[in-house]
């Protein structure tokens, strides 16, 4: 990585940094593999221009590494959760059962999901509805839901490609298939009238229950090959494209803006992912990134509050970062968060 300019505040941030003599003296991150990147040129940059180690950074899904924040507090559990999902009240409950009660949470940044296939191959203009109807387990026929049978992108729209259905998708554990799973499948399936037939079917005790219901059914994907759940990071989407040339991947925005060698992306209802169109919210899949920091272990862990200071400085995440210069789409709400970190500020209950 080429090496970061810093801003005279970070500069007399690092000169005043010394570790101390702790058990573990780096710190330790994982989770998704949509932060993974951004962390990793954090990282890099931290190792650098300071006098702490280089902190360790893993990846493993958005799911996985708050599992993991969530595993209890001391040197042998990690200090960081990355994450392109939200905590969830699941996730917090875990946390507080094995004495994890107070993280923070801070919003970095965004990032758009897109729909991207191999670059000589045809182009695609989509919309949540193509998606909910190729890969939907049940679509609707004359009012009924059948079986989804569709075979190409024709079948499912006379304008898309005469292409066979297969479609790459993050496996659960990760925080980008909660999105497409939402802001797709089951917008798709709304748009459909699909969703309106589950909750008609289903045998749920109240409205709450019925609408969980028609959610489930809606984001149950057919199990015939044609969707493909990929639990590693982008590079095994990108490598899966590059053995099955007719497939399309999911990814974030930013791998693959550095990726449009070997990749082509898809609109959603009309729009082109792009920094801009995330920013000014035209392009309807995006979603805001996230890590979360358990705070027991600032103070604890040599260079921890330094490390997160640092992650959302202006020189890091801001406009003229290298994180932007990467792909991240900068939160116009940066300086909020950057106070809410230097005060440790812990999150309350979910809204």
């Amino acid at each position: 990585m080429k090496s970061v300019k810093l801003g005279a505040s970070i500069v007399a941030m690092a000169a005043v940094a010394a570790t101390a003599g702790y058990a573990r003296d780096n710190i330790q991150t994982a989770g998704s593999s949509t932060v993974l990147p951004y962390a990793t040129i954090v990282a890099e940059a931290f190792g650098e221009n300071f006098s702490f180690k280089t902190p360790v950074v893993e990846s493993g899904g958005s799911g996985a590494g708050r599992k993991k924040l969530c595993e209890g507090v001391g040197e042998n559990t990690i200090d960081i959760a990355n994450s392109s999902s939200r905590i969830t009240q699941k996730d917090l409950d875990l946390c507080a059962s094995n004495g994890v009660t107070e993280i923070m949470e801070v919003r970095f940044g965004y990032d758009g999901i897109v729909f991207a296939s191999d670059i000589a191959g045809p182009s695609y203009a989509f919309t949540p509805l193509d998606w909910f109807n190729a890969l939907g387990a049940q679509v609707v026929r004359d009012g009924a839901l059948v079986a989804n049978t569709n075979k190409t992108w024709v079948e499912v729209n006379p304008a898309l490609a005469d292409k066979p259905i297969l479609a790459f998708i993050p496996g659960t554990k990760h925080g980008t298939r909660e999105v497409f799973d939402t802001k797709v499948i089951e917008a798709g399936c709304k748009e459909a009238g699909a969703y309106d037939l589950h909750f008609a079917a289903s045998a749920g005790a109240d409205e709450a229950a019925k609408k969980s219901d028609a959610a489930k059914a809606c984001m149950t994907l057919r199990t015939d090959g044609v969707a493909v759940d990929i639990d590693g990071d982008y590079t095994e989407t990108l490598s899966r494209i590059a053995a099955n040339r007719d497939a399309i991947g999911v990814f974030g925005l930013s791998f693959y803006q550095n990726n449009t060698d070997k990749l082509q992306v898809a609109t959603i209802n009309g729009v082109v992912p792009t920094v801009e169109t995330v920013a000014a919210g035209d392009y309807p899949v995006s979603r805001p990134l996230y890590f979360y920091v358990k705070k027991a272990h600032l103070g604890v862990i040599p260079g921890l509050q330094e490390y997160i200071d640092f992650f959302v400085s202006d020189d890091m995440a801001g406009p003229e970062g290298p994180l932007a210069a990467y792909g991240l789409v900068p939160d116009p709400e940066l300086a909020a968060t950057q106070a809410a970190v230097a005060a440790g500020t812990v999150m309350g209950p979910l809204q």
